[in-house]
């Protein structure tokens, strides 16, 4: 694989996000349908249900080799150190609080879990011994220094986002959560939520943010749209 696109998605130009924060970037879905759309995407209004369907999707809208990065991106959670609290602030940064996990009673790896094996059993209907694929986090410290160096900027403006916020539930201290998340986890899927929730929440970001996001996003290799689709960039 080319070392400057590692995860192999330099020829989808229309990708706008990928693996687990391509399944949170959906979470507008369920506002859209209409009452009769509700119980075939929403099975008994289940929240964990419409995520675990929108898990399935992934498999049919990237070939395997790419929705292979949700199964990583949830490992690289559910493995790491970073308390439950946390992970479920920023699955609700990311998603705008909309479909909280918690409203089927379940914690944050509990819910991550579910995804995997809805994602999982789609898979293997066509693979059967598909083995799951290991998390591989970026943890080099000079990474995770790059990614907070483009938060801790903006950090201000996303924490008064969140909280004027009246729509969905609040996801407090939602910062610190994505910053454990960054250096505790996985840098790559840090940034991606960070984007996630400055995407939900419109924040607005200057020139100099906006160049520094998409040199950060060249570096990891994402899709070329990644970045700046929906970004509140009024340059």
């Amino acid at each position: 694989m080319d070392d400057a696109d590692p995860y192999g998605y330099g020829e989808d130009v229309h990708v706008a996000d990928i693996g687990l924060t391509w399944v949170a970037s959906k979470w507008s879905i369920p506002e859209a349908l209409l009452p009769e759309d509700v119980e075939r995407y929403i099975p008994g209004g289940s929240p964990s249900a419409f995520w675990s369907g929108v898990a399935e999707v992934a498999v049919d809208d990237f070939d395997r080799s790419k929705a292979r990065q949700l199964g990583q991106d949830i490992r690289r959670l559910v493995e790491s150190p970073v308390p439950d609290e946390a992970i479920h602030t920023v699955w609700l940064g990311a998603t705008h609080g909309v479909l909280d996990p918690a409203g089927d009673g379940l914690d944050a790896r509990s819910f991550l879990l579910q995804l995997e094996e809805a994602w999982l059993a789609r898979v293997r209907r066509e693979d059967a011994a598909y083995p799951p694929p290991p998390p591989e986090p970026v943890v080099d410290e000079e990474v995770c220094r790059a990614v907070l160096g483009v938060l801790q900027p903006v950090a201000d403006d996303l924490d008064r986002a969140v909280r004027a916020t009246s729509y969905g539930v609040v996801p407090t201290g939602l910062v610190p959560a994505l910053e454990q998340v960054v250096t505790d986890a996985c840098a790559d899927l840090g940034y991606r939520l960070f984007l996630g929730a400055m995407k939900a929440y419109f924040v607005e970001i200057d020139q100099r943010s906006h160049d520094a996001f998409r040199a950060l996003g060249e570096r990891f290799g994402y899709p070329e749209f990644l970045v700046g689709d929906n970004l509140n960039h009024q340059g």
